[in-house]
């Protein structure tokens, strides 16, 4: 059993690194930041991140959308999906520090980036799982790192333990469609009663959007009435 980190003790930490023992700097050019930045210096941040994004897949379009052509032909199994943006620089490398090199520091930043993007937020988030043994090489797990993040700005509750992911895949990262299926197919099951109605997916990245698609279908036969989808960056699809 992997001993799991208190939120609130974790969060007084990123707190105090963000107000003593680091400067307000930009985490790509290392020189101070504005203080109405909260990322990245304007000099960082591509200026596609101000493109728009459907409110329902995420994914980009030309004008605002509450769902775009491909949503109304083919719904997805969430309600809406909620990114930051699409995964351009530097969000690549700074998403990248954030799961592999555990920069929790990142962890305030994004979560204060992406709760201003959410109208109605969950009354629960629910970090997608890693599998133990991922976890237990990686030490941790991102996504439950930036729901701890996002329970601050959000005021809504964490509920760590309720999603599990019983199958040790391979990653999702260069298969097709139907390999991804395949990959997923029973690597996830819930355990106990269902926190809310109305939930929200916690993810760092979404591509396809497999792995949160089979999430949802289990919490909407759980009795979800709305799942929402909270992330970093949504990538276009392949």
């Amino acid at each position: 059993m992997i001993p799991a980190i208190h939120p609130p003790r974790l969060a007084g930490v990123w707190q105090s690194i963000r107000g003593k023992s680091l400067p307000h700097q930009c985490p790509v050019c290392r020189l101070s930041l504005p203080a109405d930045h909260t990322l990245c210096c304007d000099a960082c941040w591509d200026k596609h991140h101000q493109a728009y994004g459907c409110q329902c897949c995420g994914l980009p379009v030309l004008t605002p959308q509450t769902h775009c052509g491909q949503c109304l032909s083919h719904p997805p199994a969430w309600h809406t999906l909620t990114a930051i943006s699409a995964y351009l620089d530097p969000l690549p490398d700074l998403v990248h520090r954030f799961k592999y090199q555990g920069d929790f520091e990142l962890a305030l930043p994004f979560a204060t980036l992406l709760s201003e993007k959410i109208d109605t937020p969950a009354p629960v988030l629910l970090p997608v799982p890693l599998h133990w043994r991922r976890r237990l090489q990686r030490g941790f797990n991102q996504s439950a790192h930036l729901a701890w993040a996002l329970q601050q700005r959000l005021g809504s509750q964490v509920v760590n333990h309720y999603l599990r992911r019983t199958r040790h895949t391979s990653p999702q990262q260069g298969l097709d469609r139907s390999a991804r299926l395949k990959n997923l197919r029973g690597a996830f099951r819930l355990h106990g009663a269902l926190p809310a109605e109305h939930v929200a997916l916690v993810d760092d990245v979404v591509t396809t959007g497999e792995t949160v698609s089979q999430l949802c279908r289990l919490l909407r036969r759980a009795g979800a009435k709305r799942v929402d989808i909270y992330c970093i960056a949504r990538t276009k699809l392949p």
